[in-house]
């Protein structure tokens, strides 16, 4: 550090045996230097102005320097991590896989030095210990990917992910080498920065020149094609390399102690593990969005173990002694590892027998009294992380090369095929969500194992007056409170309200009764407070178990053996819990707990009902009743669209939505839809079912039986939410009701409308004319959303096609135009347009037919398109148009009707 003549500070980076050279005290006006625990690539120089500032503080400026570089690490960690998630939507898996892998190294990599410039990490000797074993993994992650890139000709990422790797393993050389200068380092991350550049350039030209101007290598629209194709036959899920990355850091944290790489395991290493920790959970819900419910469970498995890891090495923070392990949990979560290895292995017998390694690990932590810090657990570790980078070269290689490395998947695909008993579930509606559409699959499995955990985990009772001796919280926070806690969202978003409710609400149970009793925060002060919150409780799951009777059997007992734990914890609460019965409540729950796992895991990957969840206690005979699922399917695809119109032609009744609210609807020309439309509905008399169209031609047969007042203010009223009331007449016949038309309308009119939606008029332009409804029993309030119509109409509907909320939440306008040619026009209802609005439109119509002279032509136009209608083919429902010719109007009332307007 140097002082200029103006009052300017400048201080130079030196490198003093490979260390940051900081100030440390000042005696005077010197400045006394020693190596401190900052780690620069470069010699870096930074001027600021200290006019004002003592020198005594100028360490604390300093160290707040480097703590400002250190969270720049975190933050950019961040934004990588969001532009691989966003690019991940269009399967740029290389790309995807190098982003996160980055934004969890700079993570973990930042707060390390944060920790050192709080003066956690004492010397270089701390630093060494803590920065090693996550420098190791990426390391050999980032060599993987780099291999990958350049085998599938991904040049620009493969240039930065080895780029990267070299400077990890010149980093660690020099951790334990003097003789290695940061230069090499420096060098790495400065092809980091040109090539960085180079493919951010191309990505900008290629957006602003709207995809013409794309330079060599930046192209990621080339890459994906193959990967596409791969992606519509079946899930894949992009994000299992990231996931399988986590778990080599997390076994080489004690791996490398095993090995004598590191000295010792110490807080310096918890931001690996909670990092990899925090990530892991976003790749269990990032699978969830892939469709990948078993790799997401077993992500959301290794999450536990990397929370519970970083937690046990923070015991020195508040006792001396190294932590116990409860036994009968750590059993129970090697018996779920068995149980979900084994449908993996359904999947690709590959990645069954990859879990069989975190089986071993479980078991060896049972085995072991102090865990984490004993040789057997850490050798297991050594195990996971070689198997791991396997992993992750045949999952990154798979998805992008189109050789593939064998899994073993397609032999047991075969040979289930064989087999009559078992089937394994697939095709387009394997995620179909209960209700609803959702992006998620279903997340049940991970709930109930969570339950299963944190049932098991609280059967020890450990030592009241010191509670941290076990390791508990872990188990209980993250199994039961923040794992469950994503369980019920992604519930909630499947339109599971109830389960929803109910996975929530124990979380929040779990959490708050694990950090007071097994966190050292409950005492004989806080008995009466608690006692309270746990009677609240209470109250909330006795109405969700009175629901869960008419849900199904299985979360009827679910729910109410969860009231036992709740009642154990009541008691514990006021000191007045019996021997044995806590131990019993949550033996008893763990139990159905598994059950409904095992339940869960079954449905999600065999078809049929091997372990069922059982029919309501309480049947409800009327509206959603059913076991039925309809189908949900999403507006925005077009080939939902075509199923819809699918189901439509063979006779079914569907939900769509509308330019308003979502309507029930059927074909014209399947009577026994229509009839089936308004049974389902339990349309009332006076609220007759109304027809849509897509567009006039599809009346055009009928034309000369509209008058040409009516037809032109029809013409000029749609597309809108505007119904048409019009006298009924021989047109009708045209839509190939026949006795089912007695349903639709009055005897003396009918409704018919063209509505202002893209979505739907495709829908009619695929079926024809369509007779409609809304999508509520007679007499509730309109459908606003996709949700609402299984919800209201049970398994009345054959399908629901899903666009979420309803634009509007106002129904359409209802004119009666039955004497429209008289000038008049009536309003049944007025909704979304105002009345002012129809009259204008009506008034323009009139005024163009007061325009028309009054000669004979009119009455001769008019007889020329009665016959050149009177045999023409109906376009929506192919029925043939009736050769009997209406009695032609006289020329006399046809002027005369038109001079009087």
């Amino acid at each position: 550090m140097k002082c200029c003549a103006d009052g300017v500070f400048t201080i130079v980076s030196t490198q003093c045996n490979g260390t940051w050279c900081r100030p440390t005290q000042t005696h005077g006006s010197s400045v006394q230097h020693h190596a401190g625990p900052v780690q620069l690539h470069a010699s870096i120089v930074i001027v600021f102005p200290i006019h004002h500032v003592p020198i005594a503080q100028l360490p604390v400026l300093t160290t707040a320097f480097h703590n400002l570089l250190s969270r720049n690490h975190s933050s950019v960690s961040f934004v990588i991590c969001f532009t691989g998630i966003r690019r991940s939507l269009r399967n740029a898996s290389l790309f995807l896989s190098l982003c996160l892998t980055i934004s969890v190294f700079w993570c973990g990599y930042g707060v390390v030095f944060i920790l050192g410039g709080q003066g956690v990490l004492n010397d270089a000797g701390d630093f060494r210990n803590a920065l090693v074993p996550g420098l190791v993994t990426f390391t050999l992650a980032l060599l993987i990917i780099a291999v990958v890139g350049f085998l599938c000709r991904e040049v620009i990422l493969a240039m930065i992910a080895s780029a990267v790797s070299l400077a990890s393993a010149h980093e660690v050389a020099m951790r334990y080498s003097t003789a290695f200068g940061s230069s090499a380092v420096a060098c790495n991350y400065m092809i980091v920065c040109l090539v960085g550049g180079y493919f951010a350039l191309g990505r900008i030209l290629y957006f602003l020149t709207k995809e013409k101007i794309a330079l060599p290598g930046t192209d990621l629209a080339k890459k994906k094609t193959h990967e596409q194709i791969h992606s519509t036959s079946g899930s894949m899920n992009h994000f299992a390399v990231t996931g399988l990355i986590l778990n080599m850091l997390s076994a080489s944290v004690f791996g490398c102690r095993l090995l004598g790489i590191t000295g010792k395991l110490f807080i310096g290493q918890v931001p690996w593990l909670w990092a990899a920790g925090i990530y892991q959970t976003g790749i269990c819900i990032l699978s969830y969005r892939a469709m990948d419910v078993l790799m997401a469970t077993f992500f959301g498995f290794t999450s536990i173990l990397k929370f519970a890891g970083g937690y046990c090495l923070l015991y020195p923070i508040w006792q001396p002694e190294e932590p116990s392990f409860p036994t009968p949990f750590l059993v129970v979560f090697s018996i779920l590892f068995v149980v979900l290895a084994l449908f993996l292995t359904l999947k690709s017998p590959v990645d069954g027998l990859y879990l069989l390694f975190y089986v071993a690990y479980c078991i060896a932590l049972a085995c072991r009294p102090k865990g984490f810090f004993e040789g057997g657990p850490q050798g297991v570790d050594v195990a996971i992380f070689v198997a791991s980078a396997l992993m992750t070269l045949i999952h990154l290689y798979n998805v992008k090369a189109s050789a593939k490395i064998p899994t073993g998947k397609d032999a047991v695909k075969a040979l289930l095929a064989r087999s009559s008993f078992l089937k394994l579930r697939e095709g387009p509606d394997l995620h179909a969500p209960y209700l609803g559409y959702s992006k998620y699959a279903d997340a049940e499995v991970l709930g109930y194992a969570c339950s299963v955990l944190a049932s098991f985990a609280i059967t020890m009772t450990g030592d009241p007056q010191a509670p941290l001796a076990t390791v508990v919280i872990p188990w209980v926070v993250v199994a039961g409170g923040i794992l469950k806690l994503l369980g019920g969202s992604v519930a909630f978003a499947r339109g599971k309200t109830l389960e929803s409710s109910a996975f929530i609400l124990y979380a929040v149970m779990w959490i708050i009764w694990g950090l007071t009793r097994y966190g050292g925060l409950y005492g004989t002060t806080r008995s009466f407070h608690a006692a309270v919150g746990i009677i609240a409780f209470m109250l909330f799951n006795g109405f969700i178990v009175f629901c869960t009777l008419f849900l199904n059997i299985a979360w009827f007992f679910y729910s109410l053996t969860f009231s036992l734990i709740a009642i154990s914890f009541l008691l514990d609460a006021i000191h007045a819990l019996p021997a044995g019965y806590d131990i019993a409540a949550t033996l008893t729950f763990g139990l159905v707990s598994f059950y409904c796992f095992l339940s869960a895991l079954f449905n999600s990957i065999f078809e049929g009902s091997y372990l069922p969840m059982g029919r309501p206690i309480v049947q409800l005979s009327g509206v959603g009743g059913g076991m039925t699922k309809c189908l949900h399917l999403p507006a925005r695809k077009a080939s939902s669209v075509k199923r819809i119109a699918d189901i439509l032609k063979n006779g079914g009744t569907c939900g769509i939505p509308t330019d308003t609210v979502y309507v029930l609807v059927a074909a014209c020309n399947r009577p026994d839809a229509v009839e089936k439309a308004h049974h389902s509905k339990r349309q009332a008399q006076d609220r007759p079912m109304s027809l849509w169209i897509s567009s006039l031609k599809q009346l055009e047969p009928a034309k000369h039986l509209f008058t040409p007042l009516l037809w032109d203010f029809m013409e000029a009223a749609w597309p809108s939410p505007i119904s048409l009331v019009v006298p009924r007449g021989e047109w009708v016949d045209f839509l190939g009701m026949k006795d089912s038309a007695k349903y639709v309308g009055t005897p003396q009119s009918i409704a018919i409308r063209i509505p202002d939606c893209s979505v739907t008029t495709h829908l009619i332009d695929l079926v024809g004319p369509i007779v409609v409804t809304s999508a509520n029993p007679t007499g509730e309030a309109d459908t606003t959303h996709h949700n609402q119509v299984y919800a209201k109409l049970g398994d009345k509907v054959d399908a629901v096609l899903c666009d979420g909320p309803s634009p509007e939440n106002i129904a359409s306008t209802v004119v009666d135009c039955t004497k429209i040619d008289s000038g008049n026009i009536g309003f049944f209802r007025v909704g979304i347009i105002p009345k002012s609005q129809v009259l204008q439109i009506l008034e323009q119509v009139q005024k163009k037919h007061t325009l028309v002279p009054n000669s004979g032509t009119c009455t001769t136009k008019r007889q020329e398109e009665h016959l050149n209608h009177s045999h023409a083919v109906h376009n929506g429902v192919g029925m043939a148009a009736s050769e009997e010719t209406a009695p032609a109007q006289s020329p006399d009332d046809g002027c005369e009707n038109r001079t009087r307007l």
